[in-house]
């Protein structure tokens, strides 16, 4: 079981990397009755329409065609490459891990849910839950306290690797 999940974890970095890494090429112009690049041009939603797919992104926002910051989304996913992960919403921001146990400390083990909170690359923009249960003598799993900042520090480490692939991005474009 934990092969497949390895596998799908990999299979998911890099579906990530690859939509990330996508060059937008410009498409065949279609006449209008109005000008596409008008802000106030008529749409469904209202002027600017609606911008699910990037269409106001900034270059430097990182929304790389995802619902979320995608240097935070990238760097979330390696910071908790280690974790098996039960569930990745590119479109709405949230990585939530399975349990996991150190081979140190097989009688405790933690969780982890990651929240990116939007486009922009900030230090808000991501919050982290953690969870941790130890065994007791009976074998059954009890929920324990964790440090305040163990999710501190988890946050802190995928804003820092955020922080590394908007550089290494920023220094592969052409000037």
């Amino acid at each position: 079981m934990g092969l497949i999940r390895i596998a799908l974890l990999a299979f998911l970095v890099a579906l990530v990397s690859a939509l990330a890494a996508c060059n937008r090429e410009p498409v065949q112009a279609i006449p209008a009755e109005y000008d596409p690049g008008d802000p106030n041009r008529p749409t469904i939603f209202g002027p600017g329409g609606l911008d699910l797919f990037g269409g106001k992104k900034r270059e430097d926002e990182g929304g790389g065609g995802i619902g979320v910051n995608s240097f935070l989304w990238r760097a979330s996913l390696d910071t908790l490459a280690f974790m098996p992960i039960t569930s990745a919403d590119a479109l709405g921001g949230v990585i939530l891990t399975d349990w996991y146990s150190f081979a140190d400390s097989p009688a405790e083990r933690f969780k982890l849910n990651v929240y990116i909170l939007g486009r922009a690359l900030r230090a808000d923009g991501v919050r982290v839950s953690s969870f941790r249960q130890t065994r007791d003598p009976a074998g059954a799993w009890r929920d324990a306290g964790v440090p305040k900042e163990t999710a501190a520090k988890i946050e802190d480490a995928i804003l820092t690797r955020a922080r590394q692939l908007r550089q290494e991005t920023m220094a592969q474009r052409p000037r």
